[in-house]
């Protein structure tokens, strides 16, 4: 048995991986220590699946060594499989074996002792929630149900190490928060974990986190040093009209790469980068009304796309998009959708402003999917009225169709078709008229990012570029509403924030969108947000009014020398809820003030120095979940007062 090192559980040197004539990773050197979350991030094709599938002890290197947990990764790549547990993008768990069936059958593969079998099963089960699905079978489980099982999968035999590869893609924030809780548990019993992960709120989750780019290290530190690291001063500005502010911005100070965030503009003045008082006379000259300027702190996000080569932003609309008569664009009124006995959609109603984001939230199984395909005439409701783009529903399909574009959540392309093709396809389908399909045709392959690029066939692209081309092909007829189905699931940050940049573009130009997503990030760019819980609208509102309207509680985030021990001494606390968060925690408490002088003598007692404890606001997420807790307070509620009056 080989003796671990004290501190490295991981490392690396010069490590490189070749098919063919082609790098995919090139001289990495790392090192992780025992008990870290370390987090991989990077854009599409950048290497992260490939280093993990290395460290795992899946792929040989073609160049430079690992060792992991003490074995050499090449010579004991057995020794290595046994250790650790390892869940890929597609996760191995068996279909039509039950919940319980598929832990039996990874606690024997890893030959667990059966005196503790059955105590290690129940605990992960109590604590995924899947103490009453254990007899279900695992095909038939949510999405969500189904990666926090093959967790569970992986941590039956207590690996010290676990390589997770995007576990969390397509899951709600309900059950990524109920995964990352299994996480933390894991890490207070000595894991150490090493993830990747699109997902930038997970990433501020880990300890350190290294950005790969074309198969190389760019940058690895703590979230914050890299935070604080990033040079320049970051605004947050609130301009009216936001577009004509954002082309004043990008042509005074193209450097600072202004963006919408929502009906923000946000933008980085790189050192030596030009003063606020050239950008306000700039705007004052567009006439541009300016509302609010404040500074801001840099996100993760923002460091990833600085440190990122930038890439040309696609053109805006050739011409403005013909918006139909004046009102709502979309006007939903107790729509209801039953399969069976099952509802799936119940008495929803709201409304889309011409030009407006609307975000639908929700954890998986919802009922997102079911409005959208509803609203796009896919589906007849059970009951219920609504009107989309000047079209109720039922009344004129053909109509409706060439007003509406649909992007799905698996983009809609034809993989064995070439760009072109495709969208002479989508063409067709929406019936663009032969006089004007040239013109739309080059429009769209500027959009996507790939003119010249005609006959490429699909397959071969990136996720970032399938994802524009799926855009270009749904808008392509000019639509008054447009559809988008988690558009920007598993694709890495820098692809999402020039899609959301086109997205923003577009809804400028007039056309509503109703997007749905498990981004919380991207709904920041919504105009509006409607939170969907089991088929209910249980919230409706801009994102900023849902925050300043949310009676939650407050957060303290703390930073301590043990944060690991500190999150297992707060786990149980009543009245407490405690998360790790990269180097430090966060504790969502009913009164910050009241609550900070016990947390204090609690972490004093058991030996911890504190080095910051105070409020911070609340994020989207945390709003999302305590809209969904209260849904479910009141529906327990009432099926107490059903059994009562039985």
């Amino acid at each position: 048995m080989n003796t671990l090192a004290q501190d490295w559980v991981i490392e690396v040197e010069g490590l490189g991986r070749r098919y063919g004539q082609r790098a995919v990773l090139t001289g990495l050197d790392l090192k992780i220590r025992r008990g870290e979350v370390f987090g991989l991030l990077g854009s599409d094709g950048a290497g992260k699946t490939t280093t993990l599938q290395m460290l795992a002890g899946i792929l040989d290197p073609s160049e430079g060594r690992a060792t992991v947990l003490g074995y050499d990764s090449v010579r004991k790549a057995a020794q290595i499989t046994a250790r650790i547990g390892y869940m890929s993008q597609i996760f191995s768990l068996y279909g039509r074996l039950t919940v319980n069936e598929n832990l039996d059958f990874f606690a024997a593969l890893h030959r667990v002792p059966e005196a503790e079998r059955a105590e290690r099963k129940a605990r992960l089960l109590a604590f995924a929630h899947l103490e009453r699905h254990r007899d279900r079978m695992a095909r038939f489980l949510s999405g969500g149900m189904q990666k926090k099982l093959a967790l569970c999968c992986a941590l039956i035999h207590a690996p010290p190490l676990l390589i997770l590869d995007e576990p969390t893609t397509g899951v709600d924030p309900v059950s990524r928060r109920e995964f990352w809780n299994i996480l933390y548990q894991a890490l207070t019993e000595g894991a150490t974990i090493l993830v990747s992960t699109p997902y930038m709120d997970e990433a501020e989750r880990c300890t350190r986190v290294a950005l790969l780019h074309d198969g190389r290290l760019v940058a690895c530190d703590t979230p914050a040093r890299l935070r604080a690291g990033l040079p320049g001063k970051m605004y947050e500005l609130v301009a009216r009209p936001q577009r004509r502010a954002l082309a004043a911005l990008q042509r005074v100070l193209p450097q600072a790469a202004p963006y919408v965030f929502g009906e923000r503009l946000h933008l980085r003045l790189p050192l030596g980068g030009g003063d606020e008082g050239e950008w306000r006379a700039a705007l004052i000259r567009e006439d541009v009304q300016l509302e609010t300027v404040r500074p801001i702190a840099p996100s993760l996000e923002d460091v990833f796309v600085a440190l990122l080569p930038s890439a040309e932003v696609a053109p805006p609309l050739a011409a403005e998009v013909a918006v139909g008569a004046a009102g709502p664009a979309i006007e939903v009124q107790d729509l209801s959708m039953r399969f069976g006995n099952f509802t799936a959609v119940d008495g929803v109603s709201f409304a889309v402003q011409r030009g407006e984001i609307f975000g639908f939230l929700g954890p998986n199984g919802s009922g997102k999917t079911t409005t959208i395909k509803m609203l796009c005439g896919l589906l007849a409701p059970s009951t219920g009225r609504a009107t989309v783009a000047g079209v109720e529903l039922g009344a004129d399909p053909r109509a409706l169709r060439s007003r509406i574009g649909y992007m799905s959540q698996r983009f809609s392309l034809y993989e064995d078709m070439s760009v072109g093709e495709n969208l002479d396809f989508f063409a067709g389908v929406y019936q663009v008229p032969r006089a004007q399909l040239a013109a739309r045709r080059g429009w769209a392959l500027q959009l996507a990012g790939l003119r010249g690029e005609e006959s490429r066939l699909t397959r071969t692209l990136s996720g970032g570029l399938k994802q524009r081309l799926a855009l270009a092909c749904a808008v392509l007829h000019e639509p008054q509403v447009l559809f988008l189905d988690e558009p920007t699931a598993g694709v890495d940050p820098l692809s999402r924030r020039r899609f959301w940049e086109l997205i923003g573009e577009i809804a400028e130009r007039g056309v509503s969108v109703l997007v749905t997503t498990h981004y919380m990030d991207e709904a920041e760019h919504c105009h509006t947000l409607g939170l969907l819980y089991n088929g209910r609208l249980i919230a409706l509102d801009s994102p900023q009014a849902l925050r300043t309207g949310m009676r939650a509680g407050e957060m303290l985030e703390l930073e301590c020398d043990q944060p690991i021990q500190a999150l297992a001494l707060f786990r149980d606390e009543p009245g407490v809820q405690a998360s790790f968060f990269g180097d430090r925690l966060h504790l969502l408490v009913d009164d910050a003030a009241a609550a900070r002088t016990h947390l204090l003598a609690r972490l004093a007692q058991a030996g911890h120095k504190v080095q910051r404890i105070e409020t911070v606001p609340l994020g989207i997420e945390d709003v999302f979940i305590a809209f969904i807790q209260m849904e479910q307070a009141r529906l327990e509620a009432v099926d107490v007062r059903r059994r009562k009056a039985r």
